[in-house]
């Protein structure tokens, strides 16, 4: 039986509770940086603050920055009347930083988006089982995405998380979202907008149960 290996995110990620299970993250001691608030916003657009955030990490760190993962929280449960509103969004990132001329540090960067404002929160680590976002060619929105998951037939998960990745796995797939909870899980393809009840990183016939841990 899989189970993906349990992450510590930063303190912050605390007020996401239990989300789309993702990736790892291996830490050891962490540093927090909170960012000031901004003005309030009428809506959280997820290609936007991905955009922002990787001109942030670009900026501050250089083009060899690895973006990693993006996750939602909606405001209501995909089973419940909802739509698509956004209460949260989080970019995750990779960055490793030289101290000297011989030595060099790992640090992994959360951006975390509300209503109310943004906070960003760093953490001595590295990330796995994702591959990088950086090169991929995503074409389908997050909007696109939440709305082919309700044209479906398919049963939605009683969740309110959804996280864009590409998981490493024995399949070449292209990054999903993943709208679900540890109990169930739906597949967007976030590159040709197919929808799937499994997880396409791995064969249809030998799926792995899928831990969320964030």
């Amino acid at each position: 039986m899989y189970k993906s290996m349990k992450k510590v995110l930063f303190t912050l990620m605390a007020a996401i509770a239990i989300i789309a299970g993702v990736s790892s993250c291996k830490c050891t001691s962490d540093k927090q940086e909170t960012a000031e608030p901004v003005a309030e916003q009428a809506e959280l657009v997820v290609e936007n603050l991905i955009s922002m955030d990787r001109q942030s990490m670009y900026t501050n760190h250089g083009e060899g920055y690895r973006w990693y993962e993006t996750g939602v929280v909606l405001k209501d449960f995909l089973d419940e009347e909802n739509d698509g509103s956004i209460e949260m969004v989080v970019n995750v990132f990779q960055v490793v930083e030289n101290l000297d001329s011989t030595s060099f540090d790992t640090f992994v960067y959360k951006y975390q988006h509300t209503l109310e404002g943004n906070a960003e929160d760093s953490v001595h680590g590295f990330w796995v089982e994702d591959y990088p976002l950086n090169e991929e060619e995503i074409t389908v929105t997050f909007r696109q995405a939440y709305e082919r998951l309700m044209e479906t037939n398919l049963p939605k998960p009683h969740s309110r998380h959804v996280v864009l990745r590409k998981e490493v796995g024995p399949v070449d797939a292209n990054p999903q979202y993943i709208f679900g909870n540890s109990q169930a899980q739906v597949y967007v393809d976030a590159v040709t907008g197919e929808v799937r009840n499994y997880n396409p990183a791995f064969p249809k016939n030998a799926q792995l149960n899928y831990a969320f841990s964030w």
